[in-house]
Parts: C-alpha cells; structure tokens; sequence
C-alpha cells in the first residue's frame, strides 16, 4: 500500500488537492508546527517512512536481520532525552529489548526528568 501510494500519480493528485487543517471556528491560538513527531519512524536502514514502533520492529526483523551497519535508533532519537548521535552496536537486539511498549503509554513529555522521578516516587510511596 505504501509503495503504492508513493508512486502513483493519481492517489498523489488526490492527496495534493485534500483540504489543509484548519481550525473549525475562529481561534486567536497558533496552529502548532513544532510537536515532535514521535508516534511514526524511518528505517535507519532502508528510509522506509512512516512506520509506528510495532511495524519498525518488524520491518527490521524481517528485512535487515543480517545488517551489520550500526545505526541510531529512530525512536530513542526522537525522545526528548534521546541522543541523535549514538549509534547502536546491536540495533536490533536493542529495540527488541527498549521497545516493548509505547513510552505514550508510561512517559510524561510536559514534564522534566526531575519532576518525573519526583512523580513516580510520590506513587510508589502512596502504594505503600
């Protein structure tokens, strides 16, 4: 389906002329541009685009399982504490081992290290 769309003209002129977002009333707030995309990836492999955590663990497994190049993982890069230049020795073992879930399930953006760890302290001492 991707490779589809990617190559025929038709679905591109139909994509070119669908409405643009706009907001339903009138609204003083700006249209935001700088939100992190953190819910797709790209294949640090191939450029595949447009892969969610689930199907970049799987593309990999099933198309770069022998590829020996390290690479920077796209989800850790993407994460506010990740580093855009570390480069994975073992990049598949590390995804399947650091990327089980989905971090929007557990992880707080908004906040900063310090009021996350204050937060998760708080919680594990109101269990108790």
């Amino acid at each position: 389906m991707r490779s589809h769309i990617s190559s025929c003209m038709k679905v591109q002129e139909q994509m070119a002329n669908c409405p643009k977002f706009v907001p339903v009333v009138p609204t003083s707030q700006p249209i935001p541009s700088n939100i992190p995309n953190r819910s797709t990836f790209v294949c640090p492999y191939c450029g595949a685009r447009n892969l969610d955590q689930q199907e970049l663990v799987k593309h990999c497994m099933e198309n770069h399982r022998n590829d020996p190049n390290r690479v920077v993982c796209p989800i850790c890069s993407a994460m506010p504490w990740g580093d855009p230049s570390y480069k994975s020795a073992n990049f598949l073992q590390h995804l399947l081992h650091r990327h089980k879930f989905s971090y929007d399930t557990f992880v707080d953006y908004n906040i900063d290290e310090e009021a996350a760890f204050q937060a998760a302290l708080a919680l594990s001492l109101s269990e108790n």
